[in-house]
């Protein structure tokens, strides 16, 4: 299934203001990003409601069949959990925001989404890419260049 997804500039734009919420709570950067994935898809942005914690504590995000969105604020996400990190609260609102774009309960399409959304995002820019390290004759930068590119998640099968 090949997946429409914002330019990466649009991308970058919505990660930093889901992470600035995170930091500083403002509900303005939270309904920008939102707004901002919403208005490519064409579709209006999700009512979301916050919570301290869901489903005793298992959950952090519930996307439900009338377009609501229930996510564990920050705030509490950062109180009382094993893993507490910025990136993976950011991470749930991405999975909540592709079942909402893809209406589906597929947990393997909104992780795709999530997956797919975040990819090529926060990557540092290299100085020399591969091929000039190639040219240079330098083996030892070269397979440095290799070994710190992301590594691809393999294909599931499509019969499921």
């Amino acid at each position: 299934m090949r997946m429409m997804l914002p330019a990466c500039r649009d991308r970058r734009s919505v990660d930093r203001l889901l992470s600035r919420f995170f930091q500083e709570y403002r509900l303005g950067d939270f309904r920008r990003a939102i707004g901002r994935v919403a208005r490519f898809y064409g579709l209006r942005p999700p009512r979301v409601a916050w919570f301290e914690y869901l489903d005793w504590g298992r959950t952090a995000g519930r996307t439900y069949e009338n377009g609501a969105v229930h996510l564990v604020h920050p705030e509490n996400w950062k109180n009382g959990r094993k893993y507490n990190s910025e990136r993976q609260w950011v991470h749930t609102v991405y999975h909540e925001m592709g079942h909402y774009v893809l209406w589906a309960d597929a947990e393997r399409k909104a992780d795709g989404f999530a997956y797919r959304f975040v990819s090529g995002v926060s990557c540092e820019r290299r100085a020399r890419p591969l091929a000039v390290a190639r040219r240079s004759g330098s083996r030892q930068a070269a397979a440095a260049l290799r070994r710190s590119r992301l590594r691809r998640r393999p294909r599931q099968s499509r019969s499921r």
